[in-house]
């Protein structure tokens, strides 16, 4: 969900601390594959699981002949990193003709002798064509979890439309010309406020160790969080995973949308939709977290509980097909927001009903409850309140994430 008016946020990042092996033996190549074409388990008891996701929507023309230089938190750690590039929303083939995977120093700069090649099915360069995803060889060596870890790209053959995820809420950069392979800032002159192209990031490490995807809107996207600082409601959710003895669940990949619905395309395909592709196509992934139907019901379309129950029980259906459990969350309270009225407020207080007591979700995570005003139920606490009284800023994306009772994201199928 946005704002009238679609901010891009930029501000200094975080040193990040990830532990890779720099003078190790070139892994043994493996054939790039596509989304619907997950890697080979890595043994009997390793497997990869997604560290960091981002979901992708159709951005605009991307010049060629240029280099980005992505930010992104790891969650889980492990070895063997992978990455994901897609080319989902592109009318043509771009080619990736170098891909570098490093560590943050301070803005562009990497830690000296951290950035290493990445290649793709043995090769240096991949080129994707419109519609397809590519997956990088394994990279040897360990990714700490919580780190910042910098994925380099150089980009050529890119015309039309890009594919990337447009709010990240975190600052990249982008360059002319190939400047991947350095681990110096000063070529990296132009901040960006979006990823593109790279969508996911998985490691290996034990088959005990899995990943919770969060299926959301501008909410789960992090909107009115700060940014640079990873306050999402999910980034808070991933440290305390972290910090979490009992728990198996440690991955945590974000697949928010800024103004996403459950039933209709706008800003992202609907969630029906891109279910696949943002959710289950994610390796090593445990419980599926599902907090949309606000923009739906906001949006005066004439959405009824009984359609987003519907939309929501597909949801589950597919998820529960592919053997992955799903927690439900109520939809937040909106009352001070321009598109607030008595009939959106009856549809989200008979959806947030089924929520609660319908019984489809394997398990529920009262979130309107957490974020309500006592005095205004309809309306978010004033503590919480990002300043447009329909996203939490840092302290309401912290209680959300401490609302999750972590044992119910490692429920068995």
């Amino acid at each position: 969900m946005r704002p009238g008016h679609h901010l891009r946020r930029v501000s200094a990042v975080v040193v990040a601390t990830l532990v890779t092996a720099v003078c190790v033996p070139p892994a043994a190549s493996v054939q790039a594959a596509s989304a619907g074409a997950q890697q080979a388990p890595a043994g009997r008891d390793r497997h990869f699981a997604v560290t960091w996701a981002a979901s992708a929507d159709r951005q605009g023309a991307g010049p060629a002949e240029r280099s980005y230089r992505l930010v992104v938190r790891t969650s889980v750690g492990g070895n063997a990193l992978r990455i994901r590039l897609t080319n989902a929303f592109g009318d043509h083939p771009v080619t990736f003709a170098s891909a570098y995977a490093g560590l943050q120093r301070q803005g562009a700069e990497l830690i000296g002798g951290s950035n290493r090649r990445l290649t793709f099915g043995g090769q240096p360069s991949a080129t994707v064509p419109a519609g397809e995803t590519v997956l990088s060889d394994p990279l040897p060596g360990k990714v700490t979890a919580q780190s910042n870890l910098v994925v380099s790209l150089y980009v050529t053959g890119a015309q039309g439309p890009t594919t990337g995820h447009g709010m990240a809420m975190q600052t990249s950069y982008a360059t002319a010309g190939d400047h991947a392979a350095e681990e110096a800032a000063t070529s990296w002159t132009d901040p960006i406020s979006s990823w593109y192209w790279l969508d996911a990031v998985s490691v290996e490490t034990s088959t005990t160790i899995s990943s919770v995807v969060t299926l959301g809107d501008s909410i789960t996207d992090g909107w009115a969080s700060t940014s640079d600082a990873n306050r999402r409601w999910p980034c808070y959710l991933s440290r305390r995973l972290q910090a979490a003895p009992d728990s198996s669940v440690k991955g945590v990949a974000n697949a928010g949308i800024s103004g996403n619905k459950v039933l209709a395309d706008g800003a992202g395909q609907a969630a029906l939709r891109r279910l696949d592709r943002d959710v289950l196509s994610h390796p090593g992934v445990r419980t599926v977290f599902v907090l949309e139907g606000i923009n739906d019901i906001k949006a005066h379309t004439g959405v009824t509980v009984d359609d987003l129950v519907a939309g929501y029980r597909e949801v589950i259906d597919r998820v529960h097909a592919a053997g992955r459990c799903v927690v439900g969350a109520t939809v937040l309270p909106y009352k001070g927001w321009s598109e607030y009225d008595a009939a959106g407020e009856a549809v989200r207080q008979g959806v947030n009903d089924w929520i609660r007591h319908g019984g489809a979700f394997d398990a529920v995570v009262d979130l309107d409850r957490i974020t309500r005003s006592p005095y205004d139920p309809q309306a978010i606490l004033p503590f919480f309140d990002g300043g447009d009284h329909l996203h939490p800023n840092d302290k309401g994306m912290q209680a959300m994430a401490d609302a999750v009772d972590l044992s119910v994201l490692g429920c068995d199928r």
